[in-house]
């Protein structure tokens, strides 16, 4: 019998998608943006220290070469040719933070994710370096002096890594956020790897010059970086090597964007448009067009520049750390059992009832900066239960994402009529309500919940030489969309939203350097303010269990 025919589907774009919690794999046609298949591996975090947030370089890349070896099995069993696949886009969770040896291809030390406090006090004594505040920092780079970025997590690797320190003396030391160790491996590692990085990523660094777009000399020599370690810089949409491995080899690698930046581009495309991407943590970005808009509590970032000669977008960001990532805390606490549980929970209840959740498990990020916040749930009685905190859980993330908001209406000058939204919770219909009743304008949800990997494929097929997707305005597929109406009172929305407010003043302050930096939990109270948290939940919702009421 004579093999099934191949279904013609024209060419073909795949995306990785590497996240902190997930890596995706998913194949999109170049002419419709259809997605016709994925394959998702969840992925480990390791917590050493309080405060502390590692994964492992090889098990990423594992995940990668699995999830690309099944999403091509899924297309053969629909009768889709894989040679069709003709370029791939990766995006990737920006910030975290990789050292290589180039010689052998074994990372020297753990990755050293975004949300990692442990370069708190590296923070400070830099700080004193540049007395008064961190414009010299900023100017350059448009983001503060702060944890979240990969110098601090790089110059602690140098100083407190052995390993890390040998190789760098030895010149077998590589540096690069994620997408550049993707890369490098699957372009042949030891074997002719490419090591570089694209201009989105490199902006998240701490020491590019969003200005010149390059790696700036004055800024390596103040985290005391050598530059011989950096990757090269790329455009966001151009080829920068070959797979060399499994299905896909000879398969060009065609475009790569951190993740908030992919997901712009398929969303936010034109200067002035807006979105909010919910996944660990929350990310709202405004496109800027060519404009460098500089804000005091908002990070200023590359969007994207898509090929060689064509010109870099600016966009202004507020970054929030945990947003999903508290579903999974509730989740790995015992008190949900999946994470779409809480969104049954929160419907049955429709109110906190008082209860205010702040999930400062990693400070506080946009409009704050403030690594001395930890989480807090407050506002409870007696009457509190599971279901009260699954709807205050929900509502920190709408609240956080209020704060954002505002300081971006404030710095643009012209207030968002309404809010475009992406990311895995936004199937969450609770939470979209939520979001829409408190920031009191219309949420609008993409029936394409993969934007991210969107982006990463159109970029990749839009790259010369591959040249199967085009970028221009008038010829990108509408997405379809859903809107959500604010369905409370202006005056209610803000009376939630300062209470929140006074909440949030309650979170700061809880750690000392030297606690952040040790992974030692001491507070300024005698008890690790986890206890008082965990505790008082167990009491609180096991009374309710007891009682047999919801």
């Amino acid at each position: 019998m004579a093999a099934p025919k191949k279904a013609a589907v024209g060419p073909l774009v795949g995306a990785v998608v590497q996240g902190t919690n997930s890596t995706r794999f998913l194949v999109f046609s170049s002419k419709t943006a259809e997605l016709l298949s994925h394959h998702q591996v969840e992925l480990t975090q390791e917590f050493p220290k309080e405060g502390w947030v590692e994964q492992d370089p090889k098990e990423i890349l594992q995940s990668v070469y699995e999830c690309i070896a099944r999403t091509c099995e899924k297309l053969g069993e629909v009768n889709i040719d894989v040679s069709n696949i003709k370029a791939i886009g990766v995006s990737n969770q920006r910030e975290t933070t990789v050292i290589w040896d180039k010689l052998t291809g074994e990372p020297l030390y753990n990755a050293v994710v975004w949300l990692d406090l442990r370069t708190q006090s590296t923070v400070e004594n830099l700080s004193k370096k540049i007395p008064g505040n961190n414009n010299f920092v900023k100017s350059k780079t448009g983001l503060p002096l702060s944890t979240y970025f990969s110098a601090v997590k790089l110059r602690w690797m140098l100083d407190n890594v052995r390993k890390v320190q040998k190789a760098v003396e030895e010149g077998r030391a590589l540096f690069g956020t994620i997408d550049s160790w993707l890369i490098w491996s699957m372009t042949g590692g030891v074997n002719g790897g490419v090591h570089c990085t694209d201009v989105t990523n490199a902006s998240r660094t701490m020491l590019f010059n969003i200005h010149s777009l390059e790696w700036d000399k004055e800024l390596c020599d103040f985290f005391e970086i050598p530059m011989n370690i950096l990757p090269n810089v790329w455009s966001s949409s151009e080829i920068y090597g070959l797979m060399k491995t499994g299905a896909l080899e000879g398969v060009p690698i065609s475009g790569c964007l951190g993740d908030q930046s992919a997901a712009l581009v398929a969303m936010c495309f034109q200067e002035g448009q807006a979105k909010n991407t919910y996944g660990t943590g929350c990310f709202l970005l405004c496109n800027t067009g060519r404009k460098c808009v500089f804000s005091a509590g908002l990070l200023t970032t590359v969007a994207y520049k898509l090929g060689r000669d064509k010109p870099v977008c600016y966009a202004l960001e507020g970054s929030v750390a945990i947003a999903g990532a508290v579903i999974r805390w509730l989740r790995d606490l015992g008190i949900i059992e999946t994470s779409e549980e809480v969104e049954k929970l929160a419907k049955e209840v429709g109110t906190s009832y008082g209860c205010y959740f702040v999930p400062a498990f990693s400070g506080l990020y946009a409009p704050y900066w403030e690594p001395s916040a930890r989480g807090i749930i407050c506002g409870l009685t007696h009457f509190t239960n599971k279901y009260h905190i699954a709807f205050a859980a929900l509502e920190a993330v709408c609240f956080q994402t209020r704060e954002i908001l505002d300081a971006m209406n404030h710095d643009c000058g012209i207030p968002l009529t309404h809010l475009q939204v992406d990311g895995g919770m936004t199937s969450n219909k609770i939470l979209m309500q939520l979001q829409a009743d408190i920031l009191h304008i219309p949420v609008v949800r993409s029936s394409m919940p993969e934007t991210t990997a969107l982006g990463a494929a159109m970029a990749a097929g839009a790259a010369e030489g591959i040249g199967v997707w085009s970028l221009e305005p008038a010829n990108l597929s509408a997405i379809l969309m859903e809107r959500f109406e604010p369905q409370i009172q202006a005056s209610e929305s803000e009376i939630r939203y300062s209470t929140w407010k006074k909440a949030v003043m309650r979170s700061m302050g809880w750690v000392t350097t030297q606690s952040a930096e040790n992974g030692d939990p001491t507070m300024f109270s005698s008890l690790p303010l986890g206890f008082y948290i965990v505790s008082s939940m167990i009491m609180l919702i096991g009374a309710r269990y007891i009682s047999g009421m919801p």
